[in-house]
């Protein structure tokens, strides 16, 4: 089991890290019709981060984009847990074993405190398979969820 270091949440990222992080999101949505967002609280208040995960998708009303592909990478800093969660329309596409290994890479990375460097490269790879399957199409494509990462209890 990886053990991820111990930071608030507010210590995660650094201000330049955050910019980074949200540059990445702008650059991967550039692609696609998809939408990417983060979500970091101090504790999950599950068992199962990735129900934790469902929840505050529905709360941000990611389910509520027009092709079903949105994405939510959830972190909860002080119970050391993460999540990936994938829209119905992208998740059909890519499959468990995706979202799986998007984890483990996070986690490695989170175990060498290259925090900011995981999430940016999980979103770009995740940007690279919506790119697949939901191609940036300019007359149509509008961004339908905020790019900021997201902040909670």
């Amino acid at each position: 089991m990886l053990k991820i270091p111990f930071f608030s949440k507010k210590d995660l990222f650094s201000d330049q890290e955050k910019k980074r992080i949200v540059d990445a999101i702008r650059e991967a949505e550039q692609q696609t019709s998809g939408e990417i967002r983060i979500y970091v609280e101090s504790r999950c208040r599950f068992v199962d981060p990735l129900d934790r995960a469902a929840e505050v998708f529905a709360f941000m009303k990611m389910d509520q984009t027009s092709n079903r592909n949105a994405v939510l990478i959830y972190v909860a800093v002080k119970s050391r847990q993460l999540a990936i969660f994938g829209d119905q329309g992208i998740h059909e596409k890519v499959g468990e074993e995706f979202w799986k290994k998007e984890v483990i890479h996070i986690l490695s990375q989170f175990q060498k405190d290259h925090h900011a460097d995981a999430i940016v490269k999980v979103i770009l790879d995740i940007g690279a398979v919506l790119n697949h399957h939901f191609p940036f199409d300019r007359p149509t494509d509008v961004n339908e969820l905020p790019d900021d990462i997201v902040f909670g209890r």
